[in-house]
């Protein structure tokens, strides 16, 4: 027999043949979407469209079982990808096919599937996984809640990886249709819409919907038992509100707060523009935390934002981050301002509609309570740093500066970019550079340094007051920003009830 010899060159290019080009130079996804406060955060290499998330809750045993579905459309050639995830995982499938899966760090679960996902291309990626999140910690703490009756996902910058895989940053948006099923007596709440609640052998499952772009710290899950209420604007929108049984004391003014949230959104509706999403409302679990959260249409409430008494001004900073922070969601968690400080900023407008102090008198209250040699001025809202993310310079200094741009360009050009900036970004990310850049194109000014002396530089910038007080016109509009208020501040009495609220932030 005589056998034909194949030189290895000439076989390596045979079997070049039959290998598709994309498998020939597909590459792993990046661990991380490059964030510079969080570099395990989110992953490189897709982007996901849609969840669709199917889950079922013990509360006595605080077991949660789940399927989740993401359509997801790969951004390169990937060889392998991964999600952010922490509980037990039993099997994945790419596009029907099992996929390989392992876990690495603290969050990573690297997936291979059978085929390398092509450039542009969807993909379906369905997960199957189990546990108990509140057993899954990253460095000692847990975004999962227990409450008495059930169990609530709520935190910043990370609650996904508690209860479902995703690609966990704010850069990767996607609509969400959760499903959960609990025993009957127990409620879900979530985003969006309540599509339809059905029962079935001691099971009551209900099926929510969001509709527009949402961040993954944005999605919640609530799982107890709760009085609902319901409403709709004027407009039409539909109002969902819920609050554990067993709030004790602070039933009342919790209920006195977030009841008004139609009112804050209509009135935030004429300084931010149209609503962005498709529902409205809020829920206070009975939880021992004290910090509220902005998650995507209901928002979060711990008891203890009203133990003093109700407090609609957390309510009306978590409503304005609808339009600021969740519309407009950060491009990296170093861009925290453009979320809080118009969050704070809109406490001093509520305040200023309601007569109990206006914007200008809170800035210079908050300015002049803290002196220069205080810790607080070193902390630059614009980048403060991940141990500093929820620092209140950012909140306070934050909106100081927002106020600083009011009196440099005057109320119509700053009212028309309160309005503008959540249409000209609506559902997208946006970097402190970007509103800036903004605010000079509409106002026609410079505000290069402005923005520099407040947001990056620091220390205590001098207080420019109103253009009405300012040095004469002839004056430059570095000399306004030279001249200290003119008077000793009067505690606005809108004070307290701010201040009360800054455990909102204590993430």
């Amino acid at each position: 027999m005589h056998r034909k010899v194949i030189a290895p060159s000439v076989l390596a290019a045979s079997l070049l043949l039959v290998i598709p080009a994309s498998a020939a130079s597909s590459v792993p996804g990046a661990a991380g979407i490059g964030d510079t406060y969080y570099p395990a955060s989110g992953n490189g290499g897709y982007d996901i469209s849609h969840y669709d998330l199917r889950l079922q809750y013990q509360p006595k045993t605080d077991l949660l079982e789940g399927t989740a579905t993401l359509l997801a459309t790969a951004r390169q050639d990937l060889s392998r990808f991964n999600l952010d995830f922490g509980l037990k995982v039993s099997e994945i499938r790419v596009n029907g096919v099992k996929a390989k899966f392992a876990t690495s760090g603290t969050q990573e679960l690297e997936v291979t599937p059978a085929q390398p996902l092509q450039r542009n291309k969807q993909a379906s990626v369905v997960v199957k996984y189990a546990g108990k999140p509140s057993e899954f910690k990253v460095d000692g703490w847990s975004a999962w809640q227990r409450t008495p009756d059930g169990g609530v996902a709520a935190q910043e910058p990370d609650s996904a990886i508690w209860w479902f895989p995703s690609n966990d940053h704010p850069l990767d948006k996607a609509t969400f249709d959760v499903s959960v099923n609990v025993p009957d007596g127990t409620q879900a709440i979530s985003n969006g819409v309540l599509q339809s609640q059905t029962s079935k052998l001691g099971w009551t499952r209900y099926n929510w919907r969001s509709n527009k772009p949402q961040a993954t710290y944005l999605a919640t899950l609530a799982i107890g038992k709760f009085d609902i209420t319901t409403d709709k604007t004027s407009s039409g929108l539909p109002i969902l509100n819920a609050y554990s049984k067993d709030l004790g004391d602070n039933d009342g003014a919790a209920r006195a707060s977030v009841e008004r949230t139609g009112e804050v959104a209509e009135w935030l509706e004429g300084v931010f523009g149209p609503y962005p999403f498709n529902a409205l409302g809020g829920y206070v679990p009975n939880v021992p935390s004290g910090f509220a959260l902005e998650t995507q249409t209901r928002p979060f409430y711990s008891p203890r934002q009203f133990a003093n008494g109700s407090n609609v001004s957390v309510v009306v900073h978590e409503l304005a981050h609808q339009w600021y922070g969740d519309s407009v969601s950060v491009d990296n968690w170093k861009d925290i301002w453009v979320n809080e400080g118009f969050a704070r900023y809109s406490q001093w407008l509520w305040s200023e509609k309601e007569g109990e102090g206006t914007a200008q008198e809170l800035a210079e209250w908050t300015y002049a309570s803290r002196a220069a040699e205080d810790p607080f001025w070193q902390v630059k809202p614009g980048d403060p740093g991940a141990e500093n993310q929820f620092h209140g310079a950012v909140y306070d200094r934050g909106a100081i500066a927002i106020q600083a741009l009011r009196n440099e360009i005057g109320d119509e050009k700053f009212f028309q970019i309160l309005k503008g900036w959540p249409t000209e970004r609506a559902y997208g990310n946006a970097k402190v550079g970007d509103f800036v850049r903004y605010a000079e194109k509409i106002s026609k000014k410079p505000l290069a340094q402005l923005f520099e002396t407040w947001l990056y530089t620091p220390g205590k910038p001098a207080f420019a007051p109103p253009a009405a007080a300012s040095p004469p016109a002839a004056a430059s509009p570095s000399a306004r920003s030279l001249k200290a208020p003119a008077v000793e501040p009067v505690e606005p009495k809108s004070w307290k009830k701010i201040a009360a609220t800054n455990s909102i932030h204590d993430h």
